[in-house]
């Protein structure tokens, strides 16, 4: 899947920045660095570069603005993307959601020709039983219309997430109900590695 000498670009918010700013490497402290890690031990005879350009608060419009400079302008071989949660919080509305998803892939693909991986949001509850991560869904849905729209590796995080909380006797995956503690990150990375074919 990976070959020599690709590059992969990570965007999105918070949960992708994950001090990435402070990281000598640039990497960050989050799901991107275990990524990274794994990557590097799981395909000893590929070189990737992997690159972190989250940005904590934003949404699909903020990216937009960045869009030039920290994707195409890389030229990735791989993009990753990770939006939608401030999205909901900020009432960026399901359509407009869409419509820049698609307008910022199709430019993507034109200009790169980039292979894509895209990831549905996470949680802003680890209650499974409040309602609140159910407002994610519209966002979540279209995550997956786009990815079968583009041909994307579809990272299913919310359902995998839910299936957790639901499962778990104690433990926690965030430190604030939305931004992860070590154990959220290690699942980000899993349910990314296995989507993309790395790890059964």
């Amino acid at each position: 899947m990976f070959k020599e000498g690709q590059s992969i670009v990570f965007i999105g918010d918070s949960i992708t920045d994950c001090g990435r700013k402070d990281d000598p490497e640039g990497i960050g402290s989050g799901y991107v660095r275990i990524v990274n890690d794994y990557l590097s031990l799981l395909l000893p005879d590929v070189t990737l570069q992997v690159v972190n350009r989250g940005v904590s608060g934003e949404t699909i419009l903020d990216l937009k603005a960045r869009w030039q400079e920290d994707v195409v302008a890389l030229k990735p071989d791989w993009l990753s993307v990770s939006i939608g949660i401030n999205d909901e919080w900020k009432q960026v509305g399901p359509e407009r959601y869409r419509d820049m998803y698609r307008e910022l892939l199709r430019e993507t693909i034109g200009q790169c020709g980039s292979s894509l991986v895209l990831m549905e949001t996470t949680i802003i509850s680890e209650n499974p039983d409040d309602g609140s991560n159910e407002r994610l869904q519209p966002y979540n849905r279209i995550v997956r219309e786009v990815a079968e729209e583009f041909g994307a590796i579809l990272v299913r995080q919310n359902e995998l997430f839910q299936r957790y909380l639901r499962a778990q006797r104690g433990k926690t995956l965030t430190y604030d109900q939305v931004h992860m503690n070590s154990a959220g990150n290690l699942l980000i990375a899993l349910n990314w590695l296995r989507a993309c074919g790395i790890i059964s």
